[in-house]
């Protein structure tokens, strides 16, 4: 399989080498500083960038035929642009905050966790989430995501940085060091406390999900998801 890597900081790197060791080989390394040329050759792209560059990213693939598995957070303003020219261009697309396997099984319990939660309204759920200094939207993907989760399955109807009202999620985001990312749901009352928590030990997760993902995605023609590539539905 030919992958264009759109995007080759950190996480573009580490993803190089888990597609390369699975077999795979690299036609596009797309950073600030270089072209699309490539891309057309490409049978998947992953977009692992910059909030600012997703959109080209994303649209520049679609345009070229070429199916995208993107892990860039901060740019989903412009989610729906991108859906219709998926659809429109007949392509495939998976946008994830998150690729981790351990990640997605979290959301999955995050959500069960929720349904059980509605019932009690002793118990006030708030969020936490830290990453690394170099990561450029706060909150994370991940954690809006887990906010979301929350939200369809419970009487909350919305999440924040500040203080929260009553039917609004606090999530505290904090960057500290290299933390690859680690995520804490918590429900609170007078009497206990129940943690839902996701720690990741470095980014190979993150990447291995995305390769995952890209070899699912060959082939195939829609908007997709996590769940879909994972069987989790």
């Amino acid at each position: 399989m030919k992958i264009a890597l759109l995007g080759y900081g950190k996480m573009g790197k580490v993803i190089e080498r888990i597609a390369l060791e699975r077999g795979h080989e690299i036609v596009l390394k797309k950073d600030e500083f270089n072209t699309y040329d490539g891309l057309s050759t490409a049978d998947v792209a992953i977009d692992f960038s910059i909030p600012t560059a997703a959109v080209a990213n994303i649209s520049n693939s679609f345009n070229a035929n070429v199916p995208v598995v993107s892990g860039t957070t901060g740019w989903l303003e412009h989610y729906d642009e991108m859906v219709k020219l998926c659809n429109e261009k007949q392509g495939a697309f998976i946008s994830s905050s998150n690729f981790s396997l351990g990640v997605n099984i979290f959301f999955e319990l995050n959500e069960y966790l929720a349904k059980i939660m509605a019932q009690f309204d002793s118990y006030k759920v708030t969020m936490e989430e830290i990453h690394h200094t170099q990561k450029l939207d706060a909150p994370s993907g991940t954690a809006i995501s887990l906010a979301k989760g929350v939200i369809e399955n419970s009487n909350y109807n919305n999440w924040t940085l500040e203080e929260a009202a009553k039917n609004e999620i606090h999530i505290e985001a904090k960057r500290i060091g290299d933390v690859p990312g680690t995520h804490t749901v918590t429900y609170d009352s007078v009497v206990d406390s129940i943690e839902l928590k996701h720690t990741a030990h470095n980014r190979e997760g993150f990447a291995l999900g995305a390769v995952i993902a890209a070899e699912w995605i060959v082939g195939k023609t829609g908007i997709f998801s996590m769940k879909d590539v994972l069987n989790l539905k």
